[in-house]
């Protein structure tokens, strides 16, 4: 059965439609389905090994480069080699 709703939302969110409408070539009302159908936990999304999700993708991009150098800064410990556990 197909039914009809009649919503108000904001900028925000019209951005996020349009922007799921035009990454998967759907049409608004398609994205919007899709969007509750999510949000509703209706459209689980599959279990597949050895693939990494998309749950973080709104961080990428978001440090600057300070931020970025500086985890690299910290992160340089762990490239180092012990030679004396590898002997």
């Amino acid at each position: 059965m197909s039914r009809q709703l009649t919503i108000r939302y904001d900028d925000d969110l019209a951005e996020e439609i349009d922007r799921l409408a035009t990454s998967e070539g759907i049409s608004r009302n398609r994205a919007v389905l899709r969007l509750l159908r999510k949000g509703t936990g209706l459209d689980a999304p599959a279990t597949v090994e050895n693939v990494i999700g998309d749950a973080l993708n709104w961080f990428i991009g978001t440090w600057t480069e300070q931020q970025a150098r500086e985890l690299e800064d910290a992160l340089e410990e762990f490239e180092k080699i012990d030679a004396e556990l590898w002997t």
